[in-house]
């Protein structure tokens, strides 16, 4: 038995294991209670990892097909204002608020993808641009401002299903669970299974295992990575409407930093960068892992920029045993 290629396919389980072990033993007390361990903080983890996690699932698909989303914070930043605007400006209802801002969200994906295939341009440099113009829009929708969100039957309120549907909490064995984990692992499952078990999910790998040979293959090779650029837009706006109920408001420079997060769950998943390998429940424990190491910082009351700086090296160093892993398989 291969145990490196065994420790390399789970790497994000045995990672997130070992992380929240370590977490568990870093922790302050509380009237002799581990502060980590309370239901409470753990729900809070799985209440942050969803919405980080639901990007991540959508950029993971991208990535597996060779290319990268940069605009997902932006996406999220366009559709968080657009959002609020709706319930708080045009006096619109839950379902048509949700209906626009996934259709915004799948427009930004669109286009991302037709600019990438049509013309020709690297993912990177697209997206890239896509998230300086989404950032601009969003801040000339907002006039530059946070747009409050408040709760009534007034008629300029904005309806409390809203934030029921979107941060609200059922209620399972004593627990108060949050409603962003269904959506979370609800679109993890569906990922899944798009993947493993359909046509679209196989092309997805093709790609980007070996675009030229897919194409010669017969795989319509623009069509799945526009399609994958939607699906990454589009779940960007559904984190958009969990962020914006769970904040009580929409504002232009949400979403900051959240492409760093989602390509971080996505790499400690064990996707490869180069695309062809990988998997959405890999990337599923990255999100996890992550919101536990900012939980713990926190706890402990590190300084944000430790954050990142931790996030930039766990970074590096799995593309590194991704990359030795990669020179053996061709050795």
């Amino acid at each position: 038995m291969n145990y490196a290629r065994f420790l390399l396919r789970f790497q994000s389980l045995f990672g997130l294991i070992a992380v929240f072990l370590l977490s568990a033993a870093l922790s302050p007390t509380r009237d002799g209670r581990n502060v980590f361990l309370e239901p409470q903080n753990l729900l809070n983890i799985i209440r942050f990892a969803s919405e980080n996690g639901i990007i991540a699932i959508g950029m993971t698909m991208v990535i597996l097909t060779g290319s990268i989303d940069l605009s997902v914070g932006a996406t999220l930043a366009l559709c968080a204002v657009g959002s609020a605007a709706c319930l708080m400006r045009y006096d619109m209802g839950v379902g048509m608020t949700l209906l626009l801002m996934l259709g915004l969200g799948a427009v930004v994906g669109m286009v991302n993808g037709q600019v990438t295939t049509r013309l020709r341009v690297p993912s990177f440099i697209t997206t890239l641009a896509m998230l300086s113009v989404m950032r601009g829009a969003a801040s000339l929708w907002s006039g530059g401002y946070a747009i409050p969100i408040a709760y009534g039957t007034g008629r300029e309120d904005a309806p409390p299903l809203f934030k029921s549907l979107f941060a609200g909490e059922v209620g399972v064995a004593g627990l108060a669970i949050p409603a962003p984990l269904f959506y979370f692992l609800g679109i993890g499952l569906l990922a899944m299974l798009l993947l493993r078990r359909t046509t679209l999910g196989r092309n997805i790998y093709a790609v980007g295992g070996n675009e030229t040979a897919a194409r010669l293959s017969g795989v319509p090779v623009h069509r799945v990575k526009v399609l994958v650029f939607v699906a990454s837009g589009l779940l960007a706006g559904l984190a958009a409407l969990l962020h914006v109920a769970l904040v009580n408001q929409g504002s232009h420079i949400d979403g900051a930093g959240y492409e760093l997060n989602a390509i971080a769950a996505v790499v400690i998943g064990g996707t490869s960068l180069s695309g062809g390998e990988g998997g959405v429940l890999g990337t599923m424990a990255g999100a996890v892992m992550l919101s536990i190491l900012d939980n713990i910082l926190g706890l402990r009351n590190i300084p944000s920029e430790y954050q990142f700086i931790l996030k930039g090296v766990i970074i590096i160093l799995a593309v590194v045993v991704q990359r030795k892993h990669d020179l053996k398989e061709i050795k």
